[in-house]
């Protein structure tokens, strides 16, 4: 009797098709999301059944749609990855407006999953029906109605490159429930097309130019740093520190941009605006170049327009060309990676003629610590056995005993004047 010889193991196949949810969370994975912040609901069930029977992404329950959002949030800036939020249809989309529009105004990359009534109910007023797309057009970069299963994995892939390309932002994909229930097609992130190629990363080299060509001829300069800056990576972050040692020139920052420059170097004037420091604004009204590095000319840091940084010569440099002369009107935009301009301003730097007015930057630098004396956050906490802890002495130690630990620490605030 001849003995039977062992076959070889067969390749797993990949079904033609896969319910929707299994879809949706095969795309996910291959996203590389780990972790979801969700709250469930009818609509959203079959996908909550997905994530039960897969190992790779964890769920973290909350107890209010707009915490999920939040907290994606948070989980995007500390992590630079794209937060992803799972939410049912009708009240659970619109309690996570508030979220969105926070990302959206704060430039965080998320991924909203919504469910929806089924397609056929869509416009009859169903059970927890609401016009999500139509509500959430205004606080999100993108949106989507998926209303056909082979539209399902596309979506997904094309929701993440939206949402961290560019100026990063929040992408909201409604599910219907059909959508996830049925069967739909796979398709890999390869094998899609994103519809994010017209984004203009690399900056205008001639515009460069004359930005570093204005910095040359300055006696008053400033770089005005923002969250684009943390948002480019850390090499962007590492570029505005090499920037700033070869100038000597003085920075400031926006709250977004807090982090993106060393807040103990003696270069850096602290924070700006109407939460800023005392030598950071005079800095900002008196300069004469004055560099914004991915930040927006927000309404917290301008005050009156007619009178923000008025004798100085700007220089705008965004990803996001709509930002450009939105607020202020600027004398040399850049659109473009800000990580990118800066790594072309340092090359430019050393290829033109040397800074020739290290007298007026000295003297500048002399005003600016005239300002510094006045010690604007100076406080005096009383030593009393029952005094009153005050707020600056509380955040002075948690400052000091992050430092001793000697790890990575995060803080979270609310939103109010112990935030600034």
């Amino acid at each position: 009797m001849t003995p039977k010889t062992a076959s070889a193991p067969q390749a797993a196949q990949t079904p033609a098709t896969l319910a929707g949810a299994e879809v949706l969370m095969r795309a996910l994975v291959e996203q590389g999301v780990e972790v979801i912040f969700g709250y469930p609901g009818g609509a959203v069930l079959p996908i909550y059944d997905a994530l039960f029977r897969q190992k790779e992404i964890r769920h973290i329950l909350v107890r209010h749609e707009q915490a999920a959002v939040h907290a994606a949030e948070a989980y995007a800036r500390s992590t630079g990855k794209v937060g992803v939020v799972l939410v049912t249809s009708g009240p659970g989309a619109t309690n996570a407006v508030t979220g969105l529009l926070d990302a959206l105004m704060d430039s965080i990359p998320l991924v909203c999953l919504s469910g929806q009534v089924p397609t056929a109910l869509i416009g009859n007023d169903a059970f927890q029906e609401a016009d999500t797309t139509g509500i959430t057009r205004p606080v999100t970069k993108y949106n989507y109605l998926v209303r056909r299963p082979e539209d399902l994995a596309k979506t997904v892939h094309e929701a993440f490159a939206i949402a961290r390309s560019g100026r990063p932002g929040p992408v909201l994909i409604d599910l219907p429930k059909n959508i996830t229930v049925g069967d739909a097609p796979y398709v890999t992130a390869e094998q899609t097309t994103p519809r994010t190629s017209k984004v203009r990363t690399e900056p205008d080299h001639d515009a460069v130019a004359q930005a570093v060509a204005a910095l040359k001829n300055a006696k008053r300069p400033l770089f005005y740093t923002g969250g684009g800056i943390i948002n480019s990576g850390p090499q962007a972050c590492e570029g505005l520190r090499k920037l700033a040692r070869i100038t000597g020139f003085p920075v400031t920052s926006t709250l977004m941009g807090l982090g993106a420059f060393p807040a103990t170097d003696k270069q850096f004037l602290g924070m700006l605006g109407m939460h800023g420091t005392y030598e950071a604004n005079l800095a900002t009204h008196g300069c004469d170049v004055l560099v914004a590095l991915g930040s927006r000319f927000d309404d917290r840091v301008t005050g009156r327009l007619d009178a923000f940084s008025p004798d100085s010569f700007k220089i705008h440099v965004d990803i996001d060309p709509s930002q450009i002369n939105k607020i202020i009107h600027v004398d040399l935009p850049i659109v473009g990676d800000v990580g990118r301009t800066i790594e072309l301003m340092l090359a430019e730097w050393e290829k033109q003629t040397p800074y020739a007015h290290e007298a007026d930057l000295a003297q500048w630098w002399q005003q600016i610590e005239a300002w510094r004396a006045l010690d604007c956050l100076r406080f005096k906490q009383d030593q009393a056995a029952d005094a009153v802890i005050k707020p600056q002495k509380a955040i002075q130690r948690i400052y000091e005993l992050a430092r001793e630990t000697g790890r990575e620490t995060y803080v979270s605030t609310e939103v109010g004047q112990h935030q600034m």
